[in-house]
């Protein structure tokens, strides 16, 4: 070779990235609703129908990835479906579906055979020595090969999941703040994101308060008016409220469960 290649990483990323399993499944019409404990990235190989993230469903197409986040419920609507999976987790998550554009709207991306081949290779070759580093190689490789959809101007869902992730702890934030900021009609929006979603863009906003709101009890943060602060929520009693709806107990319950001890 005349020629050497260097290329630097500007800036190399310190936040961790882990797998915790290497699935193949064959019978995905068999498996029930179920809770995803981590977030998981699902590889579709045979099989046709849909497939269910939080009750929204997703069309399945053999030689296509779909990201499952943490926390949602997963269901395979497909009787003839294979599929294999990885269920991850780490600090680098959030880093690496913002690089690529992966989002709940945005969550499905075509991939070529050679890479199907690639992990199903891989999971054939695994070990109990090496399923940890095999699964990570796949998982990495896989993010290395996606190709981050460029948006436009006019993808106004994108536009909204993200300003609200960025900002869901602003109490004031509402469809009608929103869409001032980013200059659309307030009912144009609505429309535009239950029908991309399949969800209301209220429910949307408390869902994500929500789970950040039980990341907060889960970490030691026990007094119910700063997490509702923390969360967004002015009045305590209505963030009590919502809770309730979403999770089945209010907050002081919650933390009873978790802790044994009473909430502040």
């Amino acid at each position: 070779m005349k020629n050497n290649i260097c290329k630097f990483i500007s800036a190399p990323r310190e936040l961790t990235l882990f797998a915790k399993n290497f699935v193949l499944e064959k019978n995905g019409a068999s498996l029930s609703p179920y809770p995803l404990a981590t977030h998981t990235l699902f590889l579709f190989t045979e099989g046709t129908g849909k497939v269910s993230f939080n009750g929204r469903e997703e069309v399945l197409s053999p030689g296509r990835i779909y990201f499952g986040f943490q926390g949602e419920t997963f269901e395979c609507l497909s009787k003839n479906a294979v599929y294999l999976y990885i269920s991850f987790g780490g600090g680098r998550c959030e880093d690496l579906f913002a690089r690529f554009g992966i989002t709940y709207a945005s969550r499905s991306f075509p991939v070529t055979g050679s890479l199907i081949t690639f992990w199903q290779d891989n999971l054939v070759r695994a070990t109990q020595e090496n399923i940890d580093l095999i699964a990570e190689c796949v998982l990495m490789y896989t993010f290395s090969r996606l190709v981050k959809v460029e948006r436009t101007v006019e993808d106004v869902v994108y536009r909204m999941i993200r300003y609200t992730e960025d900002n869901f702890s602003d109490e004031s934030l509402s469809l009608a703040t929103l869409s001032a900021d980013l200059g659309y009609n307030a009912k144009y929006l609505s429309h535009r994101f239950k029908e991309q979603t399949g969800e209301g863009f209220t429910s949307f906003l408390n869902n994500l308060r929500i789970k950040n709101a039980l990341f907060l009890f889960d970490h030691g943060v026990n007094a119910v008016k700063n997490v509702a602060l923390l969360c967004g929520y002015f009045d305590p009693l209505y963030f009590s409220k919502v809770f309730k709806e979403k999770t089945g107990m209010s907050p002081k319950e919650y933390v009873k469960t978790k802790t044994g001890e009473p909430a502040l």
